[in-house]
């Protein structure tokens, strides 16, 4: 039998075996998970053109980021992360047909 691996991998390590584990919420759907559980991801703003870089100075633009955290199924929509099967080769992505008629 083939040794299970998990769906996902998350770079959160729990600090304890037992007990009660803090929770975060979504940033996309509100809802109150578990930080284990959670991917996070940084968003903020970022000066790609090396002749602005220049020019400007760090001092007039705030370049803060932001944490944010993700629960595992907004994560799957939002393309944070893509579910794996046992194997560990990545599952497609269903498509979706439209049935009229």
């Amino acid at each position: 039998m083939p040794e299970r691996r998990s769906a996902y991998t998350r770079g959160h390590s729990q600090t304890s075996s037992r007990g009660h584990q803090p929770t975060v919420f979504c940033t996309y759907c509100g809802r109150k998970v578990p930080k284990h559980k959670c991917f996070v991801q940084y968003s903020g703003f970022h000066i790609t053109d090396p002749v602005l870089r220049k020019e400007i100075d760090r001092k007039q633009v705030s370049a803060g980021t932001n944490k944010m955290y993700a629960c595992p199924a907004c994560a799957r929509h939002r393309g944070i992360i893509m579910k794996k099967d046992s194997t560990g080769r990545l599952v497609p992505a269903k498509k979706k047909v439209n049935k009229r008629m």
